[in-house]
């Protein structure tokens, strides 16, 4: 790497441009399917630093792209300045006050691994390796958000340097318009450089995944059965439905390889769980069975997502109701005769998740989130998920910020249009040049 400490350069900034030593290796992130090209690369240690790169940015009109973990890339970028933030990984647990400060480059199996000593769990979400804060500024779909509904609804504070390079301390009492848009929107007012959340008193859960073999049980009986169980079960029960035509790999537990494997995954923390989910036994034969109770630093182990970065592409689509016959038709457009390989996923909102809170996470009143991810090529994925989406348009509201996948129309179908205008307005008043533009956009 270049550290460069210059005329234009009086902050000390650790810069690092094309050419130099370590730029591809700090592009690296979780998404491969995007080309991050930056004209130069801030890896900043400090919100100072971030100040006095936003600073540098503005004075040199480059646009602003902030990367922690590389999960949520919003698709290819050439020029401009990208910020870094994953050496700025500091976690603090405040046992008595149920908080956490977690910086912005923190991951949340960090986050877990702190509040676990002390009976506490974050808000996370199904991956470890996925940023904090990034996931949090996008509303935060967690494990347990039927119960405590999304991470959003959950910050105390944010700091954020703005795009005129001051670093704010907001609160939803000191400056509840950018408390509230800062919440939902992603890093489209500022970089958020920390933040504080509440941590809830769990320390074990029951969950795991019910496993089918969608060649011995119809995926479309699974679902159909699932759908009806969403209508039975307590707020306290957050659960998921996957279909994944698994590769004949030797890296895969054997009882996936070439499989087609149809997933129910459950997370709950009360003590009647196996009542609870003793339905779902009942729809075939299981391939495979992990719901057991489990500390919750094992949490992870209910979805097992892939840990290996790769390229992927897809989006997401909130739905008021999920037809499962028009949603059977979906699952044989993406199963194993797509020629692609398609991962769906239908995550059971409601509870909690459909409370108001003073933040910009819309489409609330979703009963079901539908997730479409292809693996490999953008073009390729696109030729089979657009049709799929097509199926189920006269239930959809919108789309999700935290899984738009880098999907085209970048800002389209994000937000309802009262929370769109809204964000415009701010938009306007926090960033009238549109500095931070690597993002999913909020304009009206």
């Amino acid at each position: 790497m270049t550290f460069v400490d210059s005329v234009d350069n009086s902050a000390g900034l650790l810069l690092i441009r094309p050419g130099d030593s370590g730029y591809e290796d700090e592009l690296a992130g979780f998404q491969c399917g995007f080309a991050q090209r930056p004209a130069v690369i801030v890896a900043a240690r400090s919100a100072a630093e971030v100040a006095a790169a936003v600073r540098y940015a503005a004075g040199a009109n480059l646009p602003v792209h902030v990367q922690a973990t590389g999960h949520g890339l919003p698709g290819a970028a050439e020029g401009g300045m990208l910020v870094t933030t994953r050496r700025m990984d500091r976690v603090a647990v405040d046992p008595g006050a149920r908080t956490v400060r977690v910086q912005a480059g923190v991951r949340w199996g960090q986050v877990v691994a702190a509040a676990g000593p002390y009976g506490l769990a974050p808000l996370n979400g199904s991956a470890p390796s996925v940023g904090a804060v990034s996931y949090t500024l996008g509303g935060g779909l967690g494990l347990m958000a039927r119960e405590f509904g999304y991470a959003a609804d959950h910050v105390r504070w944010l700091e954020v340097v703005t795009a005129d390079g001051e670093l704010r301390h907001v609160t939803r009492d000191t400056d509840p318009d950018l408390y509230w848009a800062l919440l939902g929107a992603g890093q489209n007012f500022g970089i958020v450089t920390e933040l504080e959340i509440a941590l809830v008193p769990v320390r074990t859960l029951y969950g795991g995944s019910l496993d089918f073999d969608g060649r011995v049980v119809d995926p479309v009986t699974v679902l159909r059965a699932y759908e009806a169980w969403t209508r039975t079960v307590p707020d306290g029960l957050t659960s998921s439905f996957a279909a994944v035509p698994y590769p004949d790999l030797p890296a895969l537990p054997p009882h996936l390889r070439g499989r087609y494997v149809i997933a129910v995954r459950i997370a709950h923390t009360g003590a009647d769980g196996p009542e609870l989910v003793a339905p779902l036994r009942g729809i075939g034969p299981v391939l495979a069975d992990s719901l057991r109770e489990m500390p919750y630093a094992e949490s992870h182990t209910i979805h097992s997502d892939p840990d290996v970065p790769h390229a992927y592409h897809g989006d997401s689509a909130v739905l008021r109701e999920l037809d499962p016959e028009r949603a059977g038709e979906l699952l044989r457009l993406t199963g194993p005769e797509a020629g692609q390989m398609c991962v769906v996923q239908v995550n059971h909102l409601g509870g909690a998740l459909g409370r108001p809170a003073p933040n910009a996470v819309p489409y609330r009143e979703g009963r079901f989130l539908l997730r479409l991810l292809g693996v490999g090529e953008r073009e390729k994925a696109r030729a089979v998920l657009d049709p799929a989406f097509a199926l189920l348009a006269g239930d959809t509201l919108g789309r999700s910020l935290n899984f738009a996948f880098g999907a085209g129309d970048r800002g389209a179908g994000l937000y309802d249009l009262r929370t769109r205008k809204r964000l415009a307005g701010l938009k306007e008043r926090y960033d009238p040049a549109n500095l931070f533009r690597g993002n999913y956009g909020v304009s009206a």
